[in-house]
């Protein structure tokens, strides 16, 4: 879907990337939310991932993220993809790596556009494709003392 502006209130901002991390501290919400924050957007669409307490029918007893050294620009390449797909007045992603607990938060994204359609596209796109295109991989520890390691994100 190509950007199409129908005001100029619409036209892409500077730097619609307003925010790219990964970080070994916990993540927050309310510092993705006001990275994009913009005037001329009508949508704002705000993605969380959390460490759940079970996968594939199994108890998860612990969690950890580690990335590849070229994990920050596989994101960027990413973000700027959906900025060029979509009208994004601002977007944001951070992901977090370490050792997590269930509860904790392992990915926030947000997009902003003029229009709520586009917005929910453009954050499910970005999500979808963070967890395609950039090298960081899950390491899980079950309650059964089996582990397992999942590629990207």
């Amino acid at each position: 879907m190509a950007p199409t502006y129908d005001h100029p209130g619409e036209q892409a901002a500077q730097d619609p990337i307003r925010l790219l991390d990964i970080r070994d501290t916990p993540l927050s919400l309310d510092e993705v939310f006001r990275a994009v924050g913009d005037d001329a957007a009508g949508g704002t669409a705000l993605f969380v991932g959390t460490v759940r307490n079970h996968d594939g029918g199994q108890d998860v007893g612990a969690l950890g993220y580690s990335c590849h050294p070229s994990a920050q620009d596989a994101m960027r390449r990413v973000a700027e993809k959906v900025v060029g797909a979509f009208p994004v007045r601002a977007l944001a992603a951070v992901h977090r790596v370490g050792e997590l607990e269930v509860g904790d938060l392992a990915v926030v994204v947000a997009v902003s556009c003029p229009h709520r359609a586009e917005a929910f596209e453009a954050c499910r796109r970005l999500i979808d494709d963070l967890k395609h295109d950039v090298p960081i991989w899950k390491h899980q520890r079950f309650s059964d003392g089996t582990e397992e390691w999942v590629g990207a994100c």
